[in-house]
């Protein structure tokens, strides 16, 4: 099972020194991979209709894509994950270019959780329709396939259209794409269409959802595929709490495992990093 950390950037006031500091860190501890969260917007929750989600415009975000393409540049051997990039609020094709290049530049160390996010307001901001996110993600995982694997394609769906083009150069293998998300709906689509799905344990019981997508699996005729599951250890507090959650996640088959610094009161980088050796050295104790 692969150990992951998730960066911390709500907490680190936009700290651009932080990214590196904490990818090389994350590397020389021996974390497998740096998971990253995406928002191009905060917004004032005080709207109607009012936004219910946990971030306002108060907590800052890199755009996950460039700061890993710079992680990248800075490392040898840390995966890189979005968990999630909201998807349908972004051009596709945008996506697949800035999406194959992180994974070319990075030599194949890219995956690429995707999800439709809560905040209306974000997608009014970029152009997009929020009422019909979940169609359009799904007819966008399979745009972006194809605009990595075809050398000219065209493709004519509701939402996108492109004739007789070619993304040049297309990564040299198949990125993965993991689904993520708290509610059954997110559950079903990564059973038809995802490599794997990214869970949150605090925001969702993701034991139980494990189980559910288990079933859809069997359902869509895919319980003998490879599919990751990847569990974000949101509810473990302690490290102690999180290697028990680990060992419970290898137990049930979970592919990945990513380690939370956040809600604890760090107060600077050097505390999020000690934080994470600590949990680190508590997940190795326990294989």
């Amino acid at each position: 099972m692969k150990l992951g950390l998730i960066y911390p950037q709500t907490e680190l006031q936009g700290d651009p020194e932080a990214v590196g500091r904490i990818a090389l860190a994350a590397e020389g501890m021996g974390f497998d991979y740096l998971l990253a969260y995406d928002h191009v917007l905060g917004a004032s929750h005080d709207r109607e209709p009012r936004l219910t989600g946990p971030y306002t415009e108060h907590q800052p975000f890199h755009d996950p894509l460039v700061m890993f393409a710079y992680a990248a540049a800075i490392t040898q051997r840390i995966e890189f994950a979005t968990g999630i990039l909201i998807l349908p609020q972004r051009q596709t094709a945008l996506v697949a270019r800035q999406a194959a290049d992180v994974d070319l530049l990075s030599q194949g160390r890219l995956t690429l959780g995707v999800g439709t996010g809560w905040n209306y307001v974000e997608y009014d901001a970029l152009g997009q329709d929020f009422a019909t996110r979940g169609q359009r993600l799904e007819e966008q995982v399979t745009l972006l396939r194809r605009l990595w694997s075809e050398p000219l394609l065209s493709f004519e769906g509701r939402f996108d259209q492109v004739d007789r083009v070619a993304l040049n150069p297309r990564p040299r293998r198949r990125i993965p794409i993991l689904l993520g998300g708290f509610v059954d709906v997110a559950l079903r689509r990564a059973a038809r269409i995802g490599d794997g799905f990214i869970f949150a344990d605090g925001a969702a019981d993701a034991f139980a959802q494990t189980a559910r997508l288990r079933e859809l699996l069997d359902q869509a005729g895919r319980s003998g595929e490879p599919f990751e599951l990847r569990c974000n250890m949101l509810r473990a507090r302690t490290p102690g709490d999180i290697a028990d959650t680990a060992r419970r996640w290898a137990d049930i088959g979970g592919s990945h495992v990513a380690v939370s610094t956040m809600g604890l009161g760090h107060a600077s980088v050097e505390q999020h990093i000690d934080y994470a050796a600590e949990a680190l050295a508590a997940l190795k104790a326990r294989r």
